[in-house]
């Protein structure tokens, strides 16, 4: 098989003296989320792609591209709890699978998370796209929406006949404002009901039908708001982050966090039509190319305001790609697996931050890092404390963005739709439930399985995995992460992967 090499865009933007950083104001801070983009989509990851991507080329020649950067899960929901929270979503009540329709918020109320610590910090904080960790739905009872189902649980037609209690015109709880953020603009989920406008806390539009009369593929039905155009989605969530940043960047009285999850290239593939036929691959390399002409949009409007030389942009992705390789493309690249796999191409993502002036412009770096760490990360930039029982599964990135040499991290955890366990440490990654040892730095495509020839390896890995899943638990999860179907059942095996 052949092995992935990412190749390297040349230096485009010098960096500033120590001394110039000094003098720096907070930076303003935007992250950018696709949703199952792969490892291979991005030609700056992989010559061979099959897809144009010249924006995202650009952002690595002019920041820090990271080789083995990994998402908290290799799915949606878990990895955007850990994004957010720097914290491990199985550390949660949910331990696999991502949330349902009319799910109840997955960040608890007094959780702490990035928005709540950048409000402290004096930012002004924003979430503009797709949100999926869950709210609080008002009935008309005035309760909020009490599904008999554990978060993550399937049962949607049922989860959908026990909605329609639910009061549309009374404000929300949970969501982005529940999670510490100033303010929200989105739809939640593309491809899950009900289908309807969220500003803030309030439902902007009300679904009056059942059903969505025009479906897409790779979305489960339910309450719709009339005239509801899927396709029109993520244009509207484009707009609404440039008029954010066109209104945030000339403002030079506060900083800004914008978190811009977008709904692409997920299910289901409505590339604007002036996009089609721009990649060889096929509707779904449409579709990652307007999501590459997306970030053009958020790099140039920060450059319009003048607020780019002041920003730390961060673009990846909270999964690996669904799709499979097809004319000659591969979206997750020569790496094992996609999408909802405990392999490396389910969880592997693209990682490129810029921020002129303090990272290297055109670096590579090779270090194992995790999404979960840019919380610790924020926090340090703003010297502010993450107090105990917060972030616990974050690591500070400072000193790898200065120095791409630096090591920040010794093992990670990574896990799957079903609930899989796999544990990297240094070169090595152990997959207990299915008994399989791989050692990345020679094989990282997976192809050769040492777990017959390195048994002393695998106890020493075994044991790290029990101290990190059950040692960092909050004292009042201990007993929940602590027993044998948390941590050793290892029988557990991986269902066929689909679009979610």
């Amino acid at each position: 098989m052949k092995v992935l090499i990412p190749i390297v865009i040349g230096l485009m933007a010098p960096a500033s003296t120590p001394a110039e950083s000094k003098k720096a104001p907070k930076p303003n801070v935007v992250i950018i989320l696709a949703d199952d983009l792969g490892y291979g989509d991005l030609r700056c990851y992989n010559a061979d792609s099959k897809i144009p991507t010249p924006n995202l080329d650009r952002l690595a020649a002019e920041g820090m591209r990271f080789t083995d950067a990994h998402s908290p899960s290799a799915v949606c929901s878990p990895t955007r709890y850990g994004l957010l929270t720097g914290r491990y979503a199985w550390r949660t009540e949910m331990k696999s699978r991502v949330l349902w329709a009319f799910d109840r918020p997955l960040i608890e109320p007094d959780r702490w998370t990035i928005a709540r610590m950048m409000n402290g910090a004096g930012y002004h904080t924003a979430c503009i796209g797709k949100w999926h960790l869950g709210w609080a739905w008002p009935t008309r009872e005035g309760k909020p929406l009490d599904l008999p189902f554990k978060i993550g649980q399937p049962g949607h037609a049922e989860r959908v006949r026990l909605a329609r209690s639910v009061d549309y015109s009374k404000p929300l709880g949970g969501g982005p404002i529940g999670a510490g953020f100033d303010f929200y603009f989105g739809d939640d989920v593309i491809n899950q009901p009900p289908f309807l406008w969220i500003e803030d806390n309030r439902c902007l539009t009300l679904p009056t039908l059942p059903n969505h009369p025009k479906i897409l593929r790779g979305s489960s039905n339910g309450p719709c708001t009339p005239d509801w155009d899927q396709a029109k989605v993520l244009p509207r969530l484009t707009e609404r982050a440039v008029d954010y940043l066109r209104k945030r960047g000339n403002s030079k009285d506060q900083p800004f966090l914008l978190y811009f999850p977008l709904t692409a290239p997920h299910v289901p593939i409505v590339p604007p039509g002036r996009f089609a036929g721009k990649s060889v691959y096929g509707p779904y390399g449409d579709f990652v190319h307007y999501v590459d002409w997306i970030v053009g949009r958020i790099a140039a409007t920060l450059e319009e305001t003048g607020a780019a030389a002041n920003t730390l942009l961060v673009f990846t992705s909270d999964n690996g790609s669904y799709a499979g390789n097809l004319k000659g493309h591969r979206p997750n690249g020569s790496l094992r697996g996609r999408k909802g796999q405990i392999f490396e191409g389910g969880h592997r993502v693209p990682l490129i931050i810029r921020w002129p002036g303090e990272v290297a412009a055109g670096s590579r770096n090779d270090q194992l890092v995790g999404l979960n760490d840019l919380p610790a990360t924020f926090a340090a930039i703003l010297k502010k404390p993450i107090g105990e029982g917060a972030a616990e599964d974050s690591v500070n990135l400072m000193s790898t963005l200065r120095d791409p040499e630096k090591q920040v991290r010794d093992s990670l955890v990574h896990h799957s739709v079903s609930g899989e366990f796999a544990l990297r440490s240094g070169k090595w990654k152990m997959i207990p439930s299915k008994n399989m040892l791989f050692n990345l730095a020679n094989d990282p495509a997976e192809e050769k399985n040492q777990w017959n020839d390195q048994l002393k390896i695998i106890s020493e890995l075994k044991q790290l995995m029990e101290k990190i899943t059950v040692a960092r638990a909050d004292k009042k999860n201990a007993s929940k992460l602590s027993g044998p179907k948390f941590q050793l059942d290892y029988k557990k095996k991986e269902p066929h992967d689909g679009p979610r």
